[in-house]
């Protein structure tokens, strides 16, 4: 057994070496093989490049064959536009010689002509001294029998030279003065009825190319309710409701049996204005309570503020004025809301912005500076209760505090002659002014009077210390007056209300009587969290 193991196993390692040497053998040839493959790849590479190398040389030398073809015609097209850019300018210069040539022989002919022409002119002038000479000794000998004439004469008349030009001068006089006199005085009426005829000419064109509506503004505002149940919630439990709209608004409200509405009254426009929108939205809301009330017209006071910008920027848009200065533009929109003898002064102002502005195109004047001031003329009016002095001066001050031309300044304080006029744009402005003013149907004298007294007394009762908010109503019957709690108070109500009545009696002319009501409430506030 041993040894057929030793036997087994020799044989095992001969077979392994077998093995081996066989599949070196293989791994050899397989080298050798593969060596072959790729020698034969590179070979194939090689040919591959080689062949694409010539394709490229080919193809760039015909690119460049093209390419330097291309250059060629192009430079033969170039070079046949300079021969005939060359020809062109050639022949170019020889028209223009032939023209000088042309021009030279003219030149030569005039100058003959102008040769012969002088020698004319010589042979006049010659002719000319020859009579002058004569026409001299004519003068003399004229001198001398005139000479003669006149010592004939003064010996005759017994007057010298002198004394009878002064004779013949007054005589003269004497017959053409009433002659002067007349026909001077025609020429000046001529001249008046001319200008007077041309004015008229010019503001009937200025009125014709302005249509504007006649509008008279009331003291009265109307506000339709749904139904009649409504008043009952506006007047409030025991008048409360009323009362308190009453007091923050400074406006009458009459309910009286007029169906389905409330009427609104009082002299300031503003004031009406803010009840009126205080009113409808309550009305539109439903609910209506003092805390509602309050809150409404604080909104319709700042509603108000914004309407009253938007309706100055339509005015200076219509007119056609640029650049205003904000607080320029809300002074036009509070003149919306106030009214000259029931006259509407935004609509007043734009009247005379148009007419200043036409009448100034048809003389050939600043139309520009007629506009704007005849726009702004009457922006005084909207601080004239605040600011003492003629509107016309208050507006001028305006105008150049916020920027104004000079020019626009002046024409604004000269529109009432309060100072010199110095333009004609500023007597435009005037003229425009009195136009829309006598307008027929723009004023109504009583409006402005009775405004004017309720502005009065109200006036009057805010002179006082202590005094918040004064507002007179009842179409002037009564004014009512709220006070400071903590300037004034309970005791002293009494005597300030007498105080009040008696500078009213004093300083105001009204119709029957006037009541005061003098308001001191104390308002206590608080949180809970």
């Amino acid at each position: 057994m041993g040894m057929l193991t030793i036997l087994d196993q020799i044989m095992v390692m001969v077979a392994s070496l077998l093995f081996l040497a066989i599949g070196w053998i293989i791994g050899v040839r397989l080298e050798v093989r593969r060596q072959q493959i790729a020698q034969r790849t590179a070979d194939k590479i090689h040919r591959q490049a080689e062949e694409a190398a010539a394709a490229l040389k080919d193809e760039s030398a015909r690119e460049a064959e093209a390419a330097a073809a291309k250059l060629r015609a192009d430079t033969e097209r170039e070079l046949e536009e300079l021969r005939s850019l060359q020809e062109a300018a050639k022949e170019t210069l020889q028209q223009r010689q032939i023209e000088v040539e042309k021009k030279e022989a003219q030149l030569l002919e005039r100058e003959k002509g102008l040769s012969t022409q002088l020698g004319h002119l010589q042979a006049k002038e010659e002719g000319l001294n020859q009579l002058q000479g004569q026409l001299h000794e004519r003068q003399r000998l004229l001198t001398e029998g005139e000479e003669g004439l006149r010592q004939a004469l003064e010996r005759q008349a017994g007057l010298s030279e002198a004394e009878a030009k002064a004779e013949l001068l007054a005589r003269v006089e004497r017959e053409n003065h009433l002659t002067l006199a007349r026909r001077i005085r025609q020429a000046e009426l001529n001249a008046k009825e001319e200008a007077d005829a041309k004015a008229r000419r010019i503001i009937a064109m200025a009125i014709q190319k302005w249509s504007a509506e006649q509008v008279v503004e009331s003291t009265l505002s109307v506000v339709n309710l749904p139904s009649d149940e409504m008043k009952g919630r506006i007047i409030g439990r025991e008048g409360r409701n009323i009362r308190l709209i009453e007091n923050l608004t400074g406006v009458d409200l009459i309910i009286d049996d007029t169906p389905e509405a409330v009427l609104l009254s009082s002299f300031d426009p503003i004031r009406r204005e803010i009840a009126r929108l205080t009113l409808e939205k309550l009305v539109a809301d439903g609910r209506i309570h003092p805390a509602k009330i309050e809150e409404m017209v604080t909104s319709a006071k700042r509603e108000m503020e914004e309407r009253i910008m938007a309706e100055g920027d339509r005015a200076a848009l219509e007119a056609g004025v640029t650049g205003l200065r904000p607080e320029l533009i809300k002074y036009l929109g509070r003149l919306r809301f106030r009214t000259s003898y029931g006259q509407n002064m935004l609509s007043h102002s734009l009247e005379v912005s148009f007419l200043a502005a036409r009448m100034a195109s048809e003389l050939g004047l600043d139309t520009q500076i007629a506009a704007r001031a005849g726009l702004l003329h009457d922006v005084g009016k909207a601080v004239t209760a605040d600011v003492e002095g003629p509107h016309a001066i208050v507006g001028g001050r305006l105008c150049e505090k916020y920027g104004e031309n000079e020019a626009v300044v002046h024409c604004v304080q000269a529109h009432h002659e309060d100072i010199e006029q110095r333009t004609l744009e500023a007597m435009l402005v005037q003229a425009a002014d009195a136009i829309s003013a006598a307008r027929p149907g723009a004023r109504r004298e009583n409006v402005e009077n009775y405004i004017k007294r309720l502005e009065n007394l109200e006036r009057i009762a805010a002179s006082f210390e202590g005094i918040e908010q004064v507002y007179a109503i009842q179409a002037g019957r009564e004014v009512r007056v709220f006070v400071n709690p903590k300037v004034v108070g309970d005791l002293e109500v009494a005597h300030l209300a007498n105080q009040i009545a008696a500078r009213i009696e004093e300083g105001s002319q009204y119709p029957g009587m006037v009541l005061v009501t003098v308001v001191r409430e104390n308002r206590q506030q608080a949180c809970a969290q």
